[in-house]
């Protein structure tokens, strides 16, 4: 099972990447996730991503793209693999379509979390409110809705016509978005990870 997830800032996907990826048994992979380990653990990526992040700039598709390359070439991520976060550009998609073709296997599903972007605000909010962080303002927070969207709807465009997007409504609780998730990726015939 070699999956994809996308949705807005708030729409829940690392909540059901990891839902998804425990009953699945295979790895979830976020590159944010990863940055935010190799910035902890002060490796040499984590050196160079904080720089970029401290001055206000975006980690280039090179740096992204060799991470994400040599992540999914570890052994668990071998019978397959969620990711969540990348590819958020169409030059990701297409370093990505290189990195699957070398192992000789290709996606089966791009799973997109569709919501509600006036609610999803609201739960931005409001998570703002109880971890204290400032920051996230509705200004801001409607700013990333934004930006997701214009950058988002190219990928989600690219997958609908290889036909592999699958949508799932990512509004309710918790459990009843994952049962639709099922329901989608089970119409969808994606296959179980090979272990």
């Amino acid at each position: 099972m070699r999956l994809l997830i996308l949705g807005p800032p708030g729409a829940g996907k690392g909540t059901q990447a990891a839902l998804i990826a425990e009953r699945h048994n295979i790895p979830a992979i976020s590159t944010g996730d990863i940055f935010r380990s190799n910035i902890k653990n002060e490796t040499e990526l984590g050196v160079q991503v904080k720089e970029i992040l401290a001055s206000g700039g975006f980690v280039t598709d090179e740096i992204t793209n060799a991470i994400v390359r040599d992540r999914l070439g570890e052994e668990d991520a071998l019978p397959g693999f969620l990711l969540d976060g990348y590819p958020r550009t169409p030059g990701q998609v297409e370093a990505l379509d290189e990195m699957l073709s070398d192992h000789g296997v290709a996606l089966d599903c791009v799973l997109e979390l569709t919501v509600d972007t006036d609610e999803v605000v609201q739960r931005l909010l409001e998570r703002a409110n109880v971890e204290g962080r400032s920051d996230d303002t509705e200004d801001v927070i409607r700013e990333r809705m934004r930006l997701y969207a214009e950058e988002t709807a190219p990928l989600a465009k690219i997958y609908r016509e290889r036909g592999l997007l699958c949508q799932a409504d990512g509004m309710g609780e918790v459990s009843e978005v994952t049962d639709r998730i099922d329901a989608v990726l089970a119409e969808a015939h994606v296959p179980e990870a090979t272990n």
